[in-house]
């Protein structure tokens, strides 16, 4: 059973908020969506600081919300990530951290000296915040929301403020949180390669609802309710780096059901990676391929065809294995080519993002 239930109703002027959610106990669950879809104030909601009177939220099997009850966020064991790192700047890294330790919870699921060596702070515990960069004043604001032990950790778009080098400086340490941690992160994003990167449960809003929610690997190649991360639809697998090619500077990465080739990037073999694959880069034989520049052939058949966006274009997907891809194909193409729901495919692989 999902250690989060979440139901909340919401009717303002302009906008409505109605979700009714399962959420699972561990791992990264994103809310993903527009400007406006409401994910903040999904947020907000389970963080106690909008008090929606139709609601209901469960969290480890203690009621936090219902008809008759509603905790305070200040009794919420729950540490929360804003935008702004909104540090105290009168006190030291210590300091803040110290200051966030007030609020702990009674029972320590993350330990100070934790919270320091995950985020990789220790150098910085004598500083003042105005003598941090932005990443660093990222980092000290997570470690003091995790300076609470919390049962959950809500993190509110946390590298929105950050340019792309220092987000890209700080996303190896969330990852951290989230394969080293024992307790829920909900991250607020509308990031598509964020989203890729860290999350394991994706929930998909619109306008106040919940288009769809699932893990991420069930979610992105639906059809019925295609999930795009960005302009583009894809996947992304799971994978384990098990062969470098030093010779040609290839990694080979596999994943359930099989493996493909990517650039190396200087990785180790064993190390776990996550690997995106987009539907316009991939590409359909239903005959063995001959000579080609293309390296990452693998045999597979349909699962499914569906319209895209363009009337002209199918999203078609195959099963490889255990795992789904999805390519793009024109409608003649698919019809010149015979492409039907289970029939025998080779899938072409012209490009593959290596996301971590």
């Amino acid at each position: 059973m999902s250690e989060i239930q979440a139901r909340f109703r919401l009717d303002w002027p302009g906008f409505k908020l109605d979700v009714d959610l399962n959420l699972p106990h561990r791992g990264v669950t994103a809310l993903y969506g527009p400007s406006g879809s409401g994910k903040t104030t999904l947020l907000r909601c389970i963080a106690g600081l909008e008090k929606a009177l139709a609601g209901y939220l469960v969290v480890d099997g203690e009621v936090w919300q219902d008809e008759r009850h509603w905790l305070p966020t200040y009794k919420r064991p729950l540490g929360y990530v804003f935008q702004e790192a909104s540090l105290f700047a009168h006190l030291t890294v210590m300091g803040n951290l110290r200051y966030g330790r007030r609020r702990m919870s009674d029972v320590q699921r993350v330990s100070l000296e934790q919270a320091i060596e995950l985020l990789g702070i220790a150098h910085l515990l004598d500083r003042k915040p105005d003598r941090l960069s932005g990443g660093e004043r990222s980092r000290v604001g997570i470690a003091r929301a995790l300076a609470v032990s919390p049962r959950i950790l809500l993190m509110d778009e946390p590298l929105a403020a950050l340019d792309l080098k220092r987000k890209q400086e700080i996303l190896p340490y969330l990852e951290r949180l989230r394969d080293e941690l024992n307790i829920p992160i909900l991250y607020v994003s509308h990031s598509p390669e964020e989203v890729a990167r860290l999350a394991d449960y994706l929930v998909a809003m619109e306008s106040g609802h919940v288009l769809v929610c699932g893990s991420l690997a069930d979610t992105l190649p639906r059809l019925d309710q295609p999930v795009r991360l960005g302009e583009e639809a894809g996947t992304v697998l799971d994978a384990k780096i098990v062969q470098v090619d030093t010779e040609w500077c290839l990694a080979r990465v596999e994943f359930a059901g099989s493996s493909l080739w990517v650039r190396d990037q200087g990785l180790s073999i064993g190390r776990r990676v996550r690997v995106r694959v987009l539907a316009r880069d991939v590409s359909l034989a239903v005959e063995p391929p001959g000579k080609s520049s293309i390296q990452n052939i693998l045999q597979g058949h349909v699962d499914a065809i569906a319209d895209d966006d363009h009337p002209g274009i199918a999203l078609v997907r195959v099963r490889v294995g255990n795992v789904v891809l999805l390519s793009r194909l024109t409608r003649r193409a698919a019809a010149l080519l015979g492409i039907v729901s289970g029939q025998p495919v080779w899938v072409q692989v012209k490009s593959v993002a290596l996301i971590e």
